[in-house]
């Protein structure tokens, strides 16, 4: 069975994607088509924050990207020493993340993340309210320009002190309408379609549609998360699994469940 993934292959693997392999473990046979281009801005702002942790009692990431965005500016803008040394400061305070594939990266920045089992940005929120005070100094919350108000209404709403900063613009991918055409057209309609975010929705649905015609209504659709989930119905797709939390594991899981194996 086919399964189309609607995201980007995974850039810190040298092998496969993990979602393309873990579902080919299960008899699967899964592509990836990258929706979304990522234009990073506010660097320099970016590296003037991140150069003063004495000013912030931690660090939030809800996205990969943003953790890219940090990535650069101590690539970018420090030798190894001043980098070395603010990893050192920024290691004395939490680092808050949504999902594995974040605090994969976080790690990967010689930081150590906490919260990753959370799954949602609700959540994530939820146990960074039990963790910090309102007397607290803020957390630095590196963002994109399209990030939800989940997270920054509860922090508020429980007087966390939390300075965000947009280091990244999300766009269509230049190639995806080519790309979903060659996929329709070689491959056929698959049996299930995955969306990993709400910009993945704006941007597919209806080339989607238009693609499988009058096969859509058999198409289980997956979610990766709750706020995808909750976009997809919003434009009237039925929801046929959402992944429990945003692992290879969990949405194949899902998928398998939907499609009845």
């Amino acid at each position: 069975m086919k399964v189309l993934l609607l995201k980007e292959p995974k850039e810190n693997e040298n092998g496969p994607d993990p979602y393309v392999t873990e579902l080919g473990l299960h008899g699967l046979e899964a592509t990836l088509i990258p929706v979304l281009a990522f234009e990073f801005i506010s660097l320099q702002a970016l590296f003037e924050k991140l150069s003063h942790p004495e000013q912030y009692c931690g660090l939030i990431f809800t996205s990969p990207r943003a953790v890219e965005a940090v990535k650069l500016c101590l690539g970018d803008n420090g030798e190894t020493d001043c980098k070395n040394s603010l990893e050192e400061k920024w290691n004395t305070k939490p680092v808050y993340v949504v999902g594995k594939a974040t605090a994969g990266l976080v790690s990967e920045i010689g930081l150590v993340p906490q919260g990753e089992n959370c799954g949602n940005a609700e959540k994530l929120a939820g146990y960074i309210c039990s963790r910090e005070s309102s007397s607290s100094l803020p957390l630095l919350f590196p963002c994109g320009a399209l990030k939800r108000e989940t997270l920054p209404t509860i922090l508020r709403g429980k007087d966390i002190a939390f300075e965000s900063l947009t280091v990244y613009q999300t766009s269509q991918h230049p190639n995806l309408n080519e790309s979903l055409r060659n996929y329709f057209s070689q491959e056929g309609v698959p049996a299930s379609v995955t969306f990993f975010s709400p910009s993945g929705v704006k941007y597919c649905l209806k080339q989607i549609q238009k693609l499988s015609g009058d096969l859509m209504p058999h198409i289980k659709f997956a979610a990766i998360g709750p706020t995808t989930a909750e976009a997809m119905a919003t434009e009237g797709i039925g929801v046929s699994c959402t992944a429990i939390s945003p692992t290879p594991q969990h949405l194949t899981a899902g998928i398998k469940k939907s499609l009845h194996l």
